[in-house]
C-alpha cells in the first residue's frame, strides 16, 4: 500500500480500508479511520499508521467524530448508544413528546444527534419517532378493541386527526379498516395520489416465466410466507388501490391478513417518502431524474429470504438469466402451491443441498457456494433475517459483510429491498452507473470511488435515487 493509493481510499471514505491503516493529520495532531468525514487535508500533511498504537507513539490523538480506537478494540460505543436511544423510542413512543424529546434522550446535541440517527438507521428523530407511534398502533389495532381515540394517544399522538392521517399514509387504510384485518375475506390499500401503476406493473412482470409470481393486465399472484405458512396472494389493482386476497385453492393460518398487509406495504413502497426524493432532485436542478414518475417507489421483496437470494443469485450477471437461475432453484427445490406457483424454497431446504447439486442448473461453484453457505446459516440460527429489518443500518450492515459472498452490491442491494433502509447505493451496479452517466452526461461510466461522490448528493434518499436511475434509460412503460 503506497501513500498515494492510501490517500486516494482516505479522500473517498472508502469504509473497507477502515482498519487496514489509520490516516494521521499532522496539522491537527489527530488521527482518524479512512471512513472518516471530516475535512480532508492536503497529502503532505498526512501520514499513515498500522494501529493506533502507532499514531499515538507519534504524538497524535484520536478522532472525536469516528472513534478509531473503539473500531480498533472492536467497541462502538457511540453506535450502542444509539442503539439503546432507539430501543427506548421503540418500546414506548408515547413516552417521547416530539422529536425535541429524542435529541434530549440521546445525551448529544441535536446536530450530533441528527447526524448519527442518520448514519446509522436512515432517519430523522421526527421519523424514527413516527414509525414508532405507527408500528405501536398496529399492535395496539390488533391486540383489542379499544377506542381509536385511546389507541392514538397510547401510541402517542397528540390528536385523532393526525393519527388517522399519518396512520393512513403509510398503511394505505385507516386505523378502522387496519383492525378489519382480524375478519375474513380480502382486503384493500389505498395507492397514493398520481402513484406510477404502470412502473409498478412492468417491474412485477419482469419474468414472465417465473414460478414465484406471474401477471396478468392489472392482475398479480405471487407466492408468500405468511408468518410460517407458504401460499399464494392474489393482487387486483387499479388507480386507486390494490385488493389482495388468498389465491383460489390457497391456505393459510387465521391470521394471514396482517402478515399479507405488511408484504403489500413493502412492494407498494407507501413507507418510502418518495415526495421528498422528488422535491430534493428539483432542488438540485436534476428534475428530470424524477420527470414522468414523481411517486416512484423501490419495490420491495416479498421477504429477507427472497432478497437474499437474489442478492446472490444476481451477482455479475444479467437480469434475464438471474431469473433462469432462480427459476431453475425453485422448481427444483421449492413446493408447488395450489394454482400451479412454487413457493420459494425454505433455508432448511436449501441447507440440505450441496454445491454440485446446482451445477447442472448452471449454477458456478462459487454462486451455488455461496448460496448454500448462507442459507445454513439461516437454518442453523447464525444469520437471523428476522431480526435484520430492526437493527440499525450500520449494524445490519456489519452483519451481512460478514457472510462469505455478500460484498458491498448485495449488501446494499437487500438492505434496500428487503429491510427497507432508506439511503443504500448498490455500488458497482452497472443500472446506477449507466443512470449517473446519462444523468450528468459524462463521458463514461462512473467507478465505484466516482459513483460514491456523485450519489452523496442525493442523501438520505440514495435509494429512491437508485430506484430512479434504474428507470432513467428506460422508455416509459
Amino acid at each position: 500500500m503506497t501513500h498515494a493509493h492510501m490517500y486516494s481510499r482516505f479522500l473517498a471514505s472508502d469504509p473497507a480500508w477502515n482498519g487496514r491503516f489509520f490516516t494521521g493529520v499532522l496539522t491537527t495532531g489527530i488521527y482518524c479511520l479512512p471512513s472518516c468525514h471530516a475535512r480532508k487535508p492536503r497529502s503532505e500533511n498526512v501520514r499513515f499508521f498500522a494501529s493506533c498504537d502507532e499514531a499515538r507513539a507519534a504524538g497524535l490523538r484520536p478522532c472525536r467524530k469516528c472513534h478509531p480506537d473503539d473500531f480498533a478494540r472492536g467497541a462502538d460505543p457511540v453506535l450502542e448508544s444509539i442503539e439503546t436511544l432507539v430501543g427506548e423510542v421503540r418500546g414506548n413512543p408515547a413516552r417521547f413528546g416530539d422529536a425535541r424529546a429524542v435529541v434530549r434522550r440521546s445525551g448529544f446535541g441535536p446536530t450530533r444527534c441528527f447526524e448519527l440517527l442518520r448514519q446509522h438507521y436512515h432517519a430523522t428523530p421526527a421519523d424514527l419517532l413516527l414509525r414508532a407511534r405507527i408500528e405501536a398502533a398496529r399492535r395496539l389495532l390488533l391486540a383489542g378493541d379499544s377506542p381509536l381515540i385511546e389507541v392514538a394517544a397510547g401510541a402517542g399522538f397528540e390528536s385523532l386527526s393526525s393519527f388517522h392521517e399519518h396512520f393512513r399514509a403509510q398503511n394505505g387504510m385507516t386505523p378502522a379498516a387496519y383492525r378489519g384485518l382480524l375478519s375474513p375475506g380480502p382486503f384493500t390499500v389505498d395507492l397514493p395520489p398520481r402513484y406510477p401503476l404502470a412502473h409498478l406493473l412492468r417491474t412485477l412482470g419482469r419474468d414472465p416465466q417465473s414460478v414465484t409470481e406471474r401477471l396478468s393486465g392489472t392482475s398479480y399472484e405471487a407466492s408468500a410466507d405468511l408468518d410460517g405458512f407458504p401460499a399464494a396472494l392474489r393482487f387486483e389493482f387499479s388507480k386507486e388501490c390494490a385488493t389482495v386476497a388468498l389465491s383460489d385453492g390457497a391456505g393459510a393460518g387465521p391470521g394471514w391478513k396482517p402478515a399479507a398487509h405488511r408484504i403489500a406495504v413493502g412492494m407498494l413502497g407507501l413507507e418510502q417518502d418518495a415526495a421528498g426524493f422528488s422535491r430534493l432532485a428539483r432542488r438540485l436542478g436534476l428534475a428530470r431524474l424524477v420527470a414522468g414518475r414523481e411517486g416512484l417507489r423501490l419495490i420491495g421483496t416479498p421477504s429477507v429470504l427472497d432478497g437474499l437470494l437474489w442478492s446472490i443469485i444476481g451477482q455479475q450477471i444479467n437480469l434475464p438469466f438471474a431469473c433462469v437461475l432462480k427459476r431453475r432453484l425453485v422448481e427444483n427445490a421449492g413446493t408447488r402451491l395450489p394454482g400451479g406457483l412454487f413457493a420459494l424454497p425454505t433455508a432448511a431446504a436449501l441447507a440440505r443441498l450441496e454445491a454440485k447439486d446446482l451445477r447442472p442448473w448452471q449454477y458456478s461453484r462459487q454462486k451455488a457456494e455461496y448460496l448454500i453457505g448462507a442459507a445454513r446459516l439461516v437454518a442453523a440460527g447464525t444469520l437471523d433475517l428476522a431480526a435484520l429489518p430492526a437493527m440499525s443500518a450500520t449494524r445490519a450492515e456489519r452483519t451481512l459483510l460478514s457472510v462469505r459472498g455478500l460484498g458491498p452490491w448485495s449488501v446494499n442491494y437487500l438492505m434496500m429491498r428487503s429491510l427497507g433502509f432508506a439511503d443504500c447505493v448498490p455500488l458497482g451496479d452497472t443500472g446506477v452507473t449507466s443512470g449517473l452517466k446519462a444523468l450528468f452526461r459524462l463521458e463514461e461510466r462512473p467507478d465505484v470511488d466516482a459513483t460514491r461522490r456523485l450519489m452523496s448528493v442525493f442523501s438520505p434518499h440514495r435509494s429512491l435515487a437508485t430506484a430512479h436511475l434504474w428507470q432513467i434509460n428506460r422508455p416509459p412503460p
